[in-house]
């Protein structure tokens, strides 16, 4: 669960649309460099778009199964909505031929042009007709977090699809304070994840969706865990804080998903306390540098953690949340 890909080659979205779409340059048949413009954007190994080498790697790792969704960067929010959805029109299609030469071991998840709610929800309905198992979504659209009328609109959509929803951050909050030392990665996508579980509970996101809707939050809901004593202390004592929620927000935890890309069994442990073993479910973050390198390992290596509670983070809840 919770891999991205990169396809290899594709049309110059550049040359169609304009502006600094990414691209692939290629430094050999193993390695590339994802581009935005003229800029670097990150590294790449070709697992981003060979089917073998990613099942050599599954091989490794022991991994049955592995659901891909493309690199959040193509999300294209900030573009008009006719090139958002060329865009994830172009890389649905290409998932779906990646997924193909998996030998029935590769799925995937697709994106859709989140800015415009009915193209959004025209282009899931096709996708999951397509074999998508769901799709991932940006944590926001410019201003609109998860609660916006038309993102909840969506959502509810997706539930009626039956379609998985993966969040994935695609913003770093911060600037210049978070440009250095790849802080971007490590705190703000993090703090991302964070604001829009919030903004989900207090903007009456919940309230409003429907219990079925199968939704995760990536990188292990951020800093969710740690501060929803801090959320539910405001909430009981400040009016204020209560934003337009019915319930306090440590009520809605069984309404999402996390994984586990927390890279810590002491994270891992609080986690599985707050969201409980039935919601937290393997996330890996492959095959990125950022990723886990040996896919699997925090939780098999993990001490204290049952047989039964194994089995649901390895396998059993991802299952269930993809309805496989």
């Amino acid at each position: 669960m919770h891999s991205h890909f990169f396809p290899r080659e594709w049309e110059d979205l550049g040359r169609r649309f304009g502006g600094d779409w990414p691209w692939m340059k290629h430094l050999d048949e193993r390695r590339g460099v994802v581009m935005l413009g003229q800029k670097e954007f990150r590294p790449v190994t070709s697992a981003c778009w060979d089917a073998g080498r990613r099942l050599e790697e599954m091989d490794r790792d022991g991994i049955d199964l592995q659901v891909m969704c493309a690199t959040p960067v193509l999300f294209a929010y900030a573009r008009p909505a006719a090139a958002a959805q060329y865009c994830a029109q172009l890389f649905n299609d290409a998932g779906l031929e990646l997924a193909a030469r998996g030998k029935g071991r590769l799925k995937t998840l697709c994106q859709v042009p989140l800015q415009d709610t009915d193209a959004a929800c025209k282009e899931l309905s096709r996708a999951m007709k397509s074999g998508h198992l769901g799709v991932q979504i940006g944590n926001h659209v410019g201003e609109r977090d998860l609660d916006d009328e038309g993102i909840v609109t969506f959502l509810q959509h997706c539930a009626a699809e039956g379609a998985a929803v993966l969040v994935h951050p695609w913003d770093m909050m911060g600037g210049a304070r978070t440009a250095r030392w790849m802080m971007g990665w490590t705190v703000s996508m993090p703090a991302e994840t964070q604001l829009s579980i919030v903004a989900l509970i207090l903007g009456g996101g919940f309230d409003r969706l429907p219990q079925g809707l199968r939704l995760c939050f990536a990188h292990g809901g951020g800093s969710f865990a740690f501060l929803l004593g801090r959320l539910e202390n405001a909430w009981r004592n400040r009016d204020l804080a209560r934003g337009r929620s019915a319930l306090p927000p440590s009520a809605y935890t069984d309404r999402f998903y996390v994984d586990s890309a927390v890279f810590d069994p002491r994270a891992l442990r609080l986690l599985l306390e707050v969201m409980g073993e039935d919601r937290v479910m393997l996330g890996s973050d492959y095959p990125f540098p950022l990723g886990e390198q040996r896919v699997g390992g925090l939780i098999r290596d993990m001490d204290g953690l049952s047989t039964g509670a194994r089995d649901k983070l390895l396998a059993a809840n991802a299952r269930r949340f993809l309805g496989l």
